[in-house]
């Protein structure tokens, strides 16, 4: 028997940023005729003993953003390394775009258009916006002679690259030329994602994008998403904030110890329900 006083605390001090009383906010679901951007099915990965991840289906449609929520152990971290490349699961089976596909490495989900962003961002804090969003993929200058050493087309990146955060609608980044490690937390998750996507991305996985960043930061991240999914990109995100999940997730997948265990339409749920999902509690 669960006592409904000692569920209420573990709420309270699991999700201490969950405000019950949220009423959702309408957001546009993709087409229900649309098909999937990403299929996983009966995704398994164990470590040793720990079955990290047991039999769980996830999708991703064009154009939508879900969110991937669950308590600390739940196997969201494990469920996108699988995705993304860096620990490929032991069984089950992807389709990409239509198409059965194999990712056992980053290389195979970046040719397929998967990009993750992670909690660290990946950035050099010592290079230039411009650097960051063009590193290892520098863009040459003619050569006027054979055998001159390649000089990098700076203009042509920087003009790139502003163009990629207008698209964006990133607007706060006074100068491309500034080192990224002078930037604002909302400033550099900007950056690490424009990077993510300057390479015809097609699903964007962004882990706990609004960690440790204030309110107006936070709101220049949610902006961010929304246009994600204006572009027609699939975006998935991990947080634990569940007015992050409000503000922008289409939809709600919840995993707990390893398998998915819920799945919620923002329109028409709660972050009550959400919550008891996450925790294992019956709501009352």
């Amino acid at each position: 028997m669960v006592d409904p006083d000692a569920a209420a605390r573990t709420v309270r001090d699991r999700f201490p940023m969950a405000l019950l009383e949220l009423e959702p906010r309408p957001v546009t679901a993709p087409p229900a005729e649309s098909a999937p951007l990403l299929e996983c099915r009966g995704v398994c990965k164990r470590f040793g003993a720990v079955e990290a991840l047991i039999d769980v289906d996830f999708e991703v449609y064009p154009g939508e953003v879900v969110a991937l929520v669950g308590d600390n152990g739940a196997g969201k971290s494990t469920l996108i390394k699988a995705i993304s490349g860096t620990q490929p699961a032991d069984r089950g089976s992807f389709r990409f775009d239509g198409r059965d596909v194999t990712i056992r490495n980053p290389t195979d989900a970046n040719k397929l258009g998967i990009e993750t962003v992670y909690q660290d961002l990946a950035l050099c804090d010592n290079l230039d916006t411009v650097a960051n969003l063009f590193l290892g993929r520098e863009l040459g200058a003619p050569e006027h002679a054979p055998g001159a050493v390649k000089v990098l087309a700076e203009s042509e990146m920087e003009q790139l690259a502003g163009r990629r955060l207008d698209d964006l609608g990133v607007t706060t980044i006074e100068s491309l030329r500034g080192r990224v490690g002078t930037l604002s937390g909302g400033q550099r998750q900007a950056v690490a994602v424009a990077k993510a996507t300057m390479w015809d991305a097609k699903l964007v996985i962004l882990d706990e994008p609004t960690a440790a960043l204030g309110v107006a930061q936070t709101a220049q991240v949610l902006d961010l998403i929304r246009r994600l999914r204006e572009q027609g990109l699939g975006v998935v995100v991990i947080t634990h904030n569940i007015d992050v999940v409000f503000e922008v997730a289409d939809r709600i997948v919840v995993l707990r110890v390893g398998r998915r265990v819920a799945t919620f339409d923002q329109r028409e749920t709660t972050p009550q329900q959400v919550v008891s999902a996450i925790v294992g509690v019956e709501e009352a």
